[in-house]
């Protein structure tokens, strides 16, 4: 599958986005679809990762409780909805296709292009 990541922009701490990520091609029952970031200097680390067949779902523990990742079959687009949002979540942000349901961004196998956010406090 190809992806396609929007959404990103520039906001003020507190403040709201919704993320999407259009799948182009057929996602398989077995995918698991993950959004990453990398900010400037730092590694790429995960952020959330839902299965596509079932509601299981996966946060790293700096977003959980503000935002919340979904999948929508019929609009073949995986969401990333973030609340509250803090100067230290501004990164490039991923969204990711792969089989294991992992937080390790190597187990992904197709990315799309990335869209920046940007937090101002």
């Amino acid at each position: 599958v190809q992806l396609q990541a929007s959404g990103g922009g520039l906001v003020q701490a507190g403040a709201s986005l919704r993320l999407s990520c259009v799948i182009v091609g057929r996602a398989l029952s077995s995918h698991v679809f993950g959004w990453f970031r990398q900010a400037p200097g730092k590694e790429r680390e995960f952020v959330a990762l839902t299965r596509w067949n079932r509601n299981s779902v996966s946060y790293a523990d700096s977003v959980k409780d503000r935002f919340t990742i979904s999948r929508d079959k019929v609009e073949n687009t995986v969401y990333l909805q973030m609340n509250s949002l803090k100067p230290e979540d501004t990164a490039v942000y991923y969204c990711a296709a792969g089989s294991s349901f992992d937080h390790n961004p190597l187990w992904y196998k197709s990315w799309g292009q990335g869209t920046q956010v940007t937090v101002s406090s």
